[in-house]
């Protein structure tokens, strides 16, 4: 290497030829990948049964738990309601099956007998009708009168289902005087906007009701 190829900083020709040489002794790629046979390929059947997954159903998340010593898995649904004279025609496990029982079996007795009375009306009222008219009359008795008792009904028993439970849970214990205190202060309620004697007539018919109730299920149950 001369001096001016030092001041300029050029390489020999000797260095450049070298550094060409050197990448022709690196080593070949000699991997050969194995051709695909579509006979030995596996499906999903045979992937599960083979002796990788013995048991399928260890795939499960939940595989191998013991049920039984998961205590929330164990919902208190038998556990009844414990205050005297709460229980009924059906078990109860408090306020919330009393207000389902009670509004549900109230709302269809009324939607029955409100029905049968618009039936009763329809035929009446169309005696002398050909019968497509007095179809018609009896369908807009029954649709009037039906949903009118059934959805008052429904109404009055939410109402007195609220009351009753909430006198019992106050007194601990259920009896004929609750019963007919919640169904006065039901009927008053469910008139309130009338005047004072159409609530007082509302909450003694109610208020009556259930009293009859109350003795009927303390006789039979």
């Amino acid at each position: 290497m001369s001096i001016w190829d030092k001041l300029t900083g050029r390489k020999s020709s000797s260095s450049s030829s070298s550094s060409t040489q050197t990448p022709a002794n690196t080593p070949a790629d000699t991997f050969q990948p194995t051709p695909f046979d579509p006979q030995e390929a596996q499906d999903v059947s045979s992937f599960l049964t083979g002796q990788t997954f013995a048991d399928p159903s260890q795939l499960h998340p939940l595989a191998g738990l013991n049920q039984q010593t998961l205590d929330y898995l164990s919902l208190e649904d038998s556990a009844l309601s414990d205050l005297p004279g709460s229980q009924s025609a059906l078990p109860s496990r408090g306020w919330s099956d009393d207000l389902c029982y009670g509004t549900g079996v109230t709302y269809l007795t009324a939607l029955t007998v409100g029905g049968a009375w618009g039936l009763q009306e329809g035929l009446r009222r169309s005696a002398a009708q050909p019968p497509k008219l007095r179809l018609n009359s009896v369908l807009n008795a029954v649709t009037r009168r039906g949903p009118f008792l059934g959805n008052s009904a429904g109404v009055i028993a939410m109402v007195y289902n609220g009351f009753n439970s909430f006198i019992g849970h106050m007194r601990g214990k259920h009896d004929s005087a609750n019963s007919i205190a919640a169904g006065a202060l039901s009927g008053m309620i469910f008139k309130s906007t009338r005047g004072v004697r159409p609530m007082m007539i509302s909450g003694g018919i109610v208020a009556t009701v259930a009293g009859a109730w109350a003795v009927t299920r303390k006789a039979l149950f």
